[in-house]
This record gives structure tokens, C-alpha cells and sequence, in this order.
């Protein structure tokens, strides 16, 4: 039997590389192409607590899995223990194998709001959240954080140790904090410090884009993991360890077809549309001409799209089975 790389609570874990959870990327239909290809767990996009209990109809889609993409983690964000728990206790209903705190996203808006990055300014309350999730959940309470709030704040040691002292099953460590945003350098020797100070389970995060980045950060941290997030949307191959130019045209063409077909069952006639901007990144190296990209980006049907996809991957389009 496979060996486990490491386990989310009870839950076994076959495989060390994660897709990370990012707000309007980390949908089904890619969530999905991702796990099929390697991702060991799918985190959803953040889901605002707040809208759990008070409009859960137009944020249902953002909990919604397939369900062989098991381990799956709800990821929540917000600013207050209570509603944040109210929130956890909802969603568990729906089957997560572990529901995730967000404490890295670094967006303006959300941390001025006291969430997101903006919980690393308050130690306490990270200690009672997670203290009171863990207590009051069925399943496994995780986190993902930043290395503190700017370089004059970098508490990421006190935040990891809180996490796991107050029942914390899993941390994923973003190298950076939240002033840089994806700006500069993520900080590898953060990440390992947090491995040193903490025995549950330890993601590293933060510029991994190649095969040779994955083997990097893991000899360099040590960390139970690796997540990855901005490099696998232009190669989702990257959790199969395949380099983008590794892959041949054919697959491209089936992993594009699966993914555009199923942002279409998800999302109905719009999902054409949200579909270009992962389409962009598949095929970035065929779309050097500017005239080739425009009209893959405006093409008004699925079959108009997938015509102009099969023609910049050099394959004869009557041979393909075209979604209709």
C-alpha cells in the first residue's frame, strides 16, 4: 500500500503537492484538472463567514466538490471567533475533510477588516479561534499565514506555535508578508523555522514555478509539503513533476477540453468566458502573436474556441470531438 506523505488529522495524505487556495482561480473546474494531475488535496477559494449564515444561496457554488477530489478543505475567512465558528459548523455538514482559517490573504480591503493577514496582528484572537473550532468541530481545523504583517512585524514562530498549541491539525506558510504581496523574494529560511517550531504538518509556499523549485523547497524547509498556486495555473502538469514544454500538444488539447467542459457544466453559458483566463495561461508559449491570442480570447462559442486552440497547437481540428 502507499505510503502516506502526511496526514490531515486522521486523514492519510498520498502526495506532497497541494494547488493552493486563490480567490477566483481555485474553483471546481480547475480544482479538479488540478487533483486529477497530482494535487494531493483541494483547498476551495476562501469563503466569507459572514455570507455563510447571511446569503449562503450565492455563495454555494464556492463549497461545491466532486466527490473523488477527497481530501477536500473548506478555507473561511473573517474577524470574529464566533462567526467564524457558526460558519465552520454549517459548512462541515457538507463533508470537508478539514476546514482552514484564512490568515494570509493580503488584500487591503480584507485586512483592514481585522482578516485575512490582517488576524497576524492579533495573537489572542488567532488563539481563540483556533481553540474554539478545534473544540467545537468534528473535523480537523488548519490555517494558512503569512510571515506577519510587514518586516517589522514578522511573528510567524509565535502564530505557528499558537496554531498547533490551540488544536491545530496543518499549516501552510507563505514566505512572505503581507506588505510585499507577490512583490520580492519569498523568505525559504522562514518557512523552515516554522518546521523547526512545530510538529503538525507544514506547507511551503511561495515561488515554486518549476519542477526544480519543488525538490528546492522541500531540502530547504523540510516541510511535509509544498503548495503551489500562481505557478500551476500556467502549468497544472507541475503536480504530475512535469515541466510545461514537457507536455505534448495532444495533452494540452485534453486537459484544455476537460477543463473548458467543465467550467461549462459549472457555470453555464458564462463559463466560456471565465474559462480565457486559464486558457491564456495553458497555452502562453502558442500565443506570442498578439492577433492569434485576440481571436482565441473573443471567440463567441466554445466550438469557435476550441477551433482556434487546436489550430495554435498544431493539430487538425476534424480529428478533435469539439464540445458542442
Amino acid at each position: 500500500m502507499k505510503t502516506p506523505a502526511f496526514h490531515l488529522g486522521a486523514t492519510p495524505v498520498y502526495g506532497n503537492l497541494v494547488l493552493a487556495p486563490m480567490d477566483g482561480y481555485s474553483d471546481l473546474p480547475f480544482r479538479s484538472v488540478c487533483r486529477e494531475l497530482g494535487s494531493a488535496i483541494s483547498y476551495t477559494e476562501f469563503i466569507h463567514a459572514a455570507d455563510v449564515l447571511q446569503r449562503p444561496e450565492h455563495i454555494r457554488s464556492r463549497w461545491r466538490y466532486l466527490p473523488w477530489e477527497q481530501p477536500v478543505v473548506f478555507q473561511i475567512y473573517g474577524s470574529t471567533p464566533q462567526t467564524l465558528l457558526e460558519a465552520a459548523l454549517r459548512l462541515q455538514a457538507y463533508g470537508p475533510a478539514a476546514i482552514d482559517i484564512n490568515m494570509g490573504c493580503p488584500d487591503r480591503r480584507i485586512v483592514r477588516r481585522g482578516a485575512g493577514a490582517g488576524l497576524l496582528a492579533t495573537p489572542v484572537k488567532v488563539a481563540r479561534i483556533i481553540r474554539l473550532l478545534s473544540r467545537r468541530l468534528e473535523v480537523p481545523v488548519t490555517a494558512k499565514i503569512r510571515l506577519g504583517l510587514h518586516e517589522g512585524c514578522r511573528n510567524y514562530r509565535l502564530i505557528a506555535r499558537i496554531v498547533e498549541e490551540n488544536g491545530g491539525a496543518l499549516l501552510a506558510v507563505h514566505g512572505r508578508t503581507q506588505a510585499q504581496g507577490y512583490r520580492g523574494q519569498a523568505d525559504w529560511d522562514a518557512i523552515a523555522e516554522v518546521v523547526q517550531a512545530v510538529r503538525i504538518p507544514v506547507l511551503a509556499n511561495g515561488d515554486v514555478r518549476t519542477v526544480a523549485d519543488i525538490e528546492r523547497i522541500l531540502a530547504h524547509t523540510g516541510a511535509a509539503g509544498v503548495m503551489i498556486g500562481r505557478g500551476a495555473i500556467r502549468n497544472p502538469w507541475i503536480f504530475a513533476r512535469r515541466a510545461r514544454e514537457a507536455v505534448p500538444p495532444e495533452e494540452v488539447w485534453r486537459v484544455l477540453r476537460r477543463h473548458l467542459q467543465r467550467s461549462l457544466d459549472f457555470y453555464g453559458p458564462r463559463g466560456l468566458v471565465l474559462f480565457r483566463k486559464y486558457a491564456a495561461q495553458y497555452l502562453a508559449p502558442h500565443l506570442e502573436d498578439r492577433a492569434a491570442r485576440r481571436a482565441l480570447l473573443t471567440a463567441p462559442t466554445p466550438a469557435d474556441f476550441l477551433a482556434q486552440a487546436a489550430r495554435l497547437l498544431g493539430l487538425p481540428l476534424a480529428a478533435q470531438n469539439v464540445v458542442e
